[in-house]
């Protein structure tokens, strides 16, 4: 691997940074001028000594495999500043051939090459394996007894009428949520969480609490009967109502080079956990993953993959999760930019292709789609109504807007001026309420473009 099959560009850089602060000072640090002692290795590190306010410079590495990063600087964010704008100055002009690791910054690295080589499943196997099928036996009757009180929730609110519950307040559904995480459901008290902030949010909320409702009463009865339903569904189920996959070495283990689709981050909501959510694909299998990461208050999420780049890792496919849940494993090299744009598919596959993934889990709310070549078309009011429609104009799909001023309008309106009305590659998420854009690529140009 030579130093420049990894170089990144700035932007992918930047798409790194924990909030537009970091963003700025990063590139403020991008030039040559506080920098010295710079260099990379053939193993896909950079590290370099960054000019600060004191009188010794402040020593900062960069893993890229991770990436990963390490700095003498007190700064909490990760990545600082000063790895930022390492990696910009490595991005715009190399650091020539590589070379080993200097004594500052080679345990480190030693000490992350060999985490990554143990076995990812020797962690957290039980040490008693009947102490654990009991504790298991344990929890499943209390999420059972869970279940039985929020079906007689969900008969008194059916049996009381819709029209009420804007009145009602949120008061009660949190209540019925706290009952659902000492039933040890984690799932279903999320989920609860939802039901209870549809009410008078927007035109139609009363259909969309009925569809919420009977989702959560499709759940509630399937887990009650979750030892008759097949292993793949049963699998779905479990993983819905909250319980994690505990048998060592459970789930298919894939090795692939994974382009990285797209990254974007959300706030549950009582802004205390940033979950970050990133789309992967095997560019030798097709196979899309999913990775999660979450960051604990006043904390961004460790992961970042910048979207564009190509990784190649061992990704093992948690059960229960339509096949799309993973974790990333061993990493065979570092990440390097694609340059190449995906292929895609028309507007009526992608509805196939949503359709045939509700078989596995009737929960799913949207399908990893990689759309094109289709053309966006704005909405008569410019906030609504968007679509995006095939190049020979026989179909389309409807895009949800966020409204006037959010992230997501910005991101219609920007994937709009990259097609300036011809046809364009568009990464996202096919639901029953349209396709969200994610990520989207010119036809003449293999960057890609985050919309969100």
């Amino acid at each position: 691997m030579t130093e420049q099959t990894v170089r990144w560009t700035a932007e992918q850089v930047l798409a790194l940074a924990p909030d537009e602060a970091s963003r700025k000072a990063g590139g403020r640090l991008g030039g040559a001028g506080p920098w010295s002692q710079t260099g990379g290795s053939a193993s896909g590190a950079v590290w370099g000594w960054c000019k600060g306010s004191g009188s010794a410079p402040y020593r900062t590495v960069v893993d890229l495999a991770g990436p990963a990063y390490m700095c003498s600087c007190p700064s909490r964010k990760f990545p600082c500043k000063h790895a930022l704008g390492l990696l910009l100055l490595w991005s715009a002009q190399g650091f020539g051939e590589p070379v080993e690791a200097p004594e500052w910054a080679a345990p480190w690295l030693a000490e992350r090459a060999a985490k990554a080589a143990r076995p990812a499943a020797a962690a957290g196997r039980p040490a008693d394996p009947e102490a654990a099928r009991k504790r298991a036996e344990r929890r499943a009757a209390r999420i059972g007894a869970g279940v039985a009180e929020l079906e007689q929730r969900l008969a008194d609110l059916l049996r009381g009428g819709l029209a009420g519950q804007e009145q009602a307040g949120y008061a009660g559904w949190e209540e019925t949520a706290a009952r659902m995480v000492d039933a040890q459901a984690p799932g279903l008290a999320a989920r609860v969480r939802e039901l209870g902030t549809i009410p008078g949010c927007g035109p139609g909320w009363p259909a969309r609490m009925l569809e919420e409702a009977a989702l959560l009463h499709l759940l509630d009865r399937a887990w009650l009967g979750v030892s008759g339903l097949p292993e793949p569904l049963a699998a779905t189920v479990r993983a819905r109502v909250g319980l994690p996959s505990s048998a060592e070495g459970e789930g298919e283990v894939v090795r692939d080079r994974w382009l990285v689709l797209a990254q974007y981050d959300t706030a549950s909501p009582d802004g205390r956990l940033v979950t970050r959510r990133i789309w992967l694909r095997g560019t030798a299998s097709g196979r899309p993953a999913l990775v999660l990461d979450f960051g604990p208050p006043g904390r961004p999420p460790g992961l970042a993959l910048p979207v564009g780049l190509v990784l190649e890792a061992e990704a093992r496919f948690r059960p229960g999760s339509a096949g799309l849940r993973a974790d990333l494993g061993e990493r065979f090299a570092a990440a390097e930019p694609s340059g190449a744009v995906p292929a895609g598919v028309g507007t009526g596959a992608a509805l196939t292709a949503y359709g045939q993934a509700l078989a596995a889990d009737p929960w799913l709310e949207s399908w990893p789609v990689v759309l094109g070549p289709v053309v966006p078309i704005p909405g008569p009011s410019g906030d609504t109504g968007w679509q995006l429609a095939d190049v020979e104009g026989t179909s389309a799909l409807p895009v949800p807007s966020g409204g006037p001023g959010s992230r997501a309008r910005a991101g219609l309106w920007q994937l709009a001026a990259l097609s300036g009305g011809d046809p364009v590659t568009v990464f996202g998420e096919c639901g029953h309420r349209g396709f969200t854009p994610l990520t989207a690529w010119q036809p003449d140009s293999s960057e890609p473009v985050a919309l969100v």
